[in-house]
């Protein structure tokens, strides 16, 4: 619901109401002034929010308005441009045809409309007219007329908010924006001091989560590397330093984008924090003839009074429900065995076919067939660009293979890579001139392969070309789409030399306009994104690929900070958690093959090694791990995560060092709980708290035990024993 009053001054005042949030901000003599987000209010005019404090005399005012006390250097803007009498770090900048970048906004009009705008070619949050409402507000630089149209849509069930704009150059001159950031929110220095939470790591340590208490000036998480990368996750959120999972402020911020990004927080001397996300400022330019508009990628808010979990939870029911889709956002993902681990690049069709018949006896349901099956591709050092089938590994050809795949009762996946360029291949032959790089420098090289240039549309169209091929040759139900490098010397011959600095943002375009086709075109295809594990784990991606290969290390200790960092945003059904050798090919740990299956069952599950090389024993165990899966699929991958216990929050052995977490349904009717010992001590005493479920129901768990949910999440489980390193426990509850 968005609703509007005028203020004082005749000017309007908008409330955005998105579930239990309120998010509410005004025009104020054409300056776009933010008012307020969080719990729900039941006032619409909140002008009275606005600070009216003293400033420097240093600190010039706007010449458009005679109110002495306004300053653009302290006033909460929703959009704050540049070089206008605002210090801060601001939104939008745009380079004039005389060379200036002052920028200047005042708001026009508004509009408001049911349901959400689709975003032209971006990934981005959709919902119809019963799910949500959307205010576009036009505002236009006074001097030149430039036109900025912001969009808000305000969910209408949950707390959360997206935000997007377009700039339209609507002035008689060429301009070229150099910032053009997709959300900003300044907030006011009111309660408690607020910290920055953030996911940060690097490969095989991906999305570990970090707080920071706010400094006085900006705060920074960014990539530059042309893809969101492992190195941060496009997205933050500020919490109040007393927050936790189940209380206090928590206000998180999402890009939907795959590339170069920014998020800011900076505070000023009076306590005010500007937090803002967007495509990164630096290589970016961005050129606009007359009549020409750019379109920023979309930012989420999700707001919580109710701490870090309910947080997460607004972000995971949005993009489960309203960003992935097509066929496979509803339907039960099958149980998958990729034979990257178990044989690296070293197999053929007998191979395959070997672990597909135990797969097919444990009642596993795909095969995926990784890396190593095209062109001369016996290691890493070629092929790249050539995706037609090696039949000295695959006998018979790719078709007779998957008939005999199939033939077990499995489906088929196979692994692509399509970005990428060996420079010992057919293509590079052909088309040296495809891959990224700068005449006359030297060509980085990463993994022996370059990147193929996205920007340009006989590069797609020839990956589309090939792609299809293979996929309408066969039976093939899924697809693993990698992507193994970052971006270096990032020109591309198709651009002119003035409008190099919109490379990086062209190459996530032609990305996603290849992904777009190839979904189009293989509308049941199961896409499942990876980028060396987890380094283009965006919701961007989860738009075209609804589960994400979370990262390259399967070590079960290990991926309990993964996962659980990952949680902070994304569904677990956009996890992809795979069973793994032991000792493990990463660390080298040995952990139990029971412990492996409970930490994988935390996603999209499936297993990542050679099935022919188990125990009878273990084989046993696999197939009551799948079995268990498929009972529990709804509860995991539909209900909802609470986060009981962080490894983090384990220290100085008072508990052993564990993690606990737990799915709950929605109508509270089923609830699955997993723990895990990571390192134990001398007479450790383990209780649990469960969280989420009905307080005056009753729970049965597996064994006949009954509990009140009052007792479970206030007085939890006693589950103090001889606990071994590497143990775990996975406990199932449904309500009488």
């Amino acid at each position: 619901m968005i609703k509007t009053v005028l203020s004082k001054t005749g000017e309007p005042i908008f409330h955005l109401r998105a579930g239990d949030a309120s998010y509410v901000f005004s025009s104020f003599h054409g300056f776009l002034i933010h008012l307020y987000m969080g719990p729900a209010v039941a006032d619409d005019d909140l002008e009275y929010l606005m600070v009216r404090v003293g400033h420097d005399s240093v600190v010039p005012r706007p010449a458009d308005t005679s109110e002495y006390w306004f300053s653009c250097d302290i006033a909460p803007f929703e959009y704050p441009a540049n070089q206008t009498g605002d210090y801060r770090p601001s939104a939008i900048s745009v380079a004039h045809a005389d060379g200036s970048t002052a920028t200047a906004l005042r708001y026009v009009s508004h509009e408001i409309v049911s349901g959400k705008p689709a975003a032209d070619k971006y990934p981005a949050v959709y919902a119809d007219e019963n799910e949500a409402d959307t205010l576009i507000i036009t505002a236009k630089d006074p001097a030149d007329g430039v036109t900025f149209r912001l969009y808000y849509t305000a969910m209408r069930d949950l707390p959360a908010v997206c935000r997007r704009v377009i700039i339209e150059n609507t002035s008689d001159n060429a301009i070229d924006l150099e910032r053009a950031y997709s959300a900003s929110v300044d907030f006011a220095a009111v309660g408690e001091p607020m910290e920055l939470l953030h996911l940060w790591g690097t490969w095989g340590r991906e999305r570990t989560m970090e707080r920071t208490p706010l400094l006085h000036g900006s705060l920074t998480v960014d990539s530059r590397r042309g893809a969101s990368s492992h190195h941060h996750n496009p997205f933050a959120a500020l919490v109040g330093k007393s927050t936790t999972e189940t209380a206090g402020m928590a206000v998180g911020l999402s890009l939907i984008y795959s590339g170069n990004f920014d998020i800011t927080c900076d505070t000023d001397p009076f306590g005010c924090t500007r937090l803002m996300a967007g495509i990164n400022p630096t290589d970016f330019r961005w050129h606009l003839d007359p009549g020409e508009s750019f379109v920023t990628p979309e930012a989420v808010f999700s707001i919580s009074g109710e701490g870090l979990g309910k947080m997460s939870r607004t972000f995971h029911r949005l993009y489960r429900k309203n960003l992935c889709r097509g066929e496979w956002r509803d339907t039960i993902r099958p149980v998958l065995v990729n034979n990257w681990e178990a044989t690296y690049f070293k197999f053929d069709d007998e191979k395959l076919l070997a672990i597909a018949k135990d797969a097919a006896d444990a009642g596993i349901e795909m095969l995926v067939m990784d890396d190593g099956w095209f062109g001369q591709r016996n290691d890493d050092k070629s092929s790249l660009g050539d995706w037609f089938v090696n039949e000295e590994k695959i006998r018979g050809g790719l078709g007779k293979l998957v008939e005999g795949i199939n033939a077990l009762g499995l489906k088929f996946g196979i692994w692509f890579e399509p970005e990428m360029i060996s420079p010992v291949s057919k293509l590079y032959e052909a088309h040296p001139e495809w891959c990224i790089h700068v005449e006359g420098r030297d060509k980085s090289i990463a993994r022996n392969q370059y990147v193929l240039d996205m920007t340009r549309e006989d590069v797609r169209d020839y990956l589309f070309e090939v792609m299809s091929g293979v996929l309408s040759s066969a039976n093939i139900a899924y697809v693993k789409w990698d992507f193994n490098r970052n971006l270096t010397e990032a020109a591309s011959a198709t651009l002119a030399a003035d409008r190099q600095g919109e490379m990086f943002h062209r190459y996530v375009l032609g990305l996603y306009d290849l992904l777009d086709r190839i979904t189009t075109a293989f509308p049941k295809l199961l896409l499942e994104g990876c980028s060396s594990g987890g380094g283009r784990y965006d919701p961007a991606m989860l738009y075209y690929s609804p589960q994400y290969w979370t990262s390259d290390d399967t070590d079960a200790m290990e991926r309990l900070n993964i996962q659980l960092g990952t949680s902070f945003v994304y569904p677990a059904s956009s996890m992809s958690c795979h069973v793994s050798a032991s000792p493990n090919h990463q660390t080298g740990r040995q952990t139990s093959f029971v412990t492996r299956g409970n930490v994988a069952m935390a996603g999209a599950f499936g297993y990542e090694l050679d099935l022919t090389k188990l125990t009878d024993e273990e084989k046993e165990l696999m197939s009551k791990q799948v079995d268990a899966y498929h009972r529990y699929y709804n509860v995991i991958n539909q209900g909802d995560l609470y986060r009981l216990i962080m490894p983090a929050d384990c220290v100085n052995g008072k508990i052993g060092h564990c993690a606990a977490w737990m799915y709950v349904s929605e109508d509270k009717s089923e609830a699955l709980a997993t723990f895990v010992v990571i390192r134990t001590s001398i007479h450790p005493v383990y209780f649990l708290k469960l969280q989420g479920l009905d307080p005056d129901a009753v729970y049965a768990d597996d064994n006949g035990n009954e509990y009140c949910g009052s007792t479970l999440m206030n007085a939890g489980l006693n589950l103090t024993k001889n606990w071994k390193d590497g143990d775990s426990l996975v406990m199932h509850f449904v309500k009488k």
